[in-house]
This record gives C-alpha cells, sequence and structure tokens, in this order.
C-alpha cells in the first residue's frame, strides 16, 4: 500500500510552570527566594528523509505531539526541556496547512529541516520576581 496524502494533527509541548520555594538553613538567619524556572516545551519538526518512501506511518498514527518542559524545583534548580518531535518524511513532501489550503512547508533536499510548531516557554520561578522592595516574593509565572 503506497500513501502519498495524510492528514495529521500535531501538537507542540507546553512550557513548565516556574516555582515558589524559599531557601532555610540552620545557620543562615534569613533564606530567600529560591524557585527555579521551568523547561521550554518540545517543537514539532519536519525531516526530509532519503531512506522514507511514503507517508504510510502517518496515515496510521495521525496524532504527534512533543513533549511537555518539566516544572522548575527549589534551590534554584530549572527544570529540563521538553523532548522535540521529529517526524520524517520523504523528500519532496509538500505540507499545506488545512484552513486556509497554503503552502506551509516544502522539503526537497534530504537532511533539509523544518519548525512546523514551536513549544510553549517555560515559567519564572520566584526567584526573577525578588528586589530590594519585594524580598520574599510568593508569585511565579
Amino acid at each position: 500500500m503506497f500513501v502519498d496524502e495524510v492528514e495529521v494533527k500535531l501538537r507542540a509541548g507546553d512550557g513548565g510552570d516556574g516555582c515558589a520555594s524559599f531557601r532555610r538553613e540552620k545557620f543562615v538567619p534569613k533564606g530567600g527566594p529560591d524557585g527555579g524556572d521551568g523547561g521550554d516545551g518540545g517543537h514539532v519538526i519536519l525531516e526530509a528523509d532519503e531512506n522514507s518512501a511514503d507517508l504510510r506511518t502517518y496515515f496510521f498514527k495521525p496524532h504527534w505531539e512533543a513533549k511537555n518542559g518539566v516544572p522548575g524545583m527549589g534551590k534554584g534548580r530549572n527544570g529540563r526541556r521538553g523532548v522535540d518531535c521529529v517526524l520524517k518524511v520523504p523528500p519532496g513532501t509538500v505540507v499545506l496547512e488545512r484552513a486556509t489550503g497554503e503552502v506551509a512547508a516544502e522539503l526537497l533536499e534530504p537532511g533539509e529541516r523544518c519548525l512546523l510548531l514551536k513549544g510553549g516557554s517555560g515559567g519564572w520561578g520566584n526567584l526573577h520576581f525578588k528586589s530590594s522592595v519585594n524580598q520574599a516574593p510568593r508569585q511565579f509565572k
């Protein structure tokens, strides 16, 4: 069975949340905010692969998504970035947007890559919100 036209649903990863935590140690009289940032979400990338002959993979599995970013943690630790979703297609593939019918991408050469969907950005921990006026921020983004 040769498949040369498919319709797929793609989703980029969401960014991880920031963290609101406070440093507290035994011999440190006044701690402070130390919440880490959340990791960025993964992208959806299209790659032309010369070893791919048709779009059969995407015919049988039409839903693809990148991983979400990991939330931030205490002690200033940032979350890990989400894993990208790389879709391998044969060279000469043309991607059309379903709503408008316009050409979104065209991959002609083997190894050529195109970013289809950008992942979300990670949130900020409460470490970003500290200042001389707000020494113990409880907000995070």
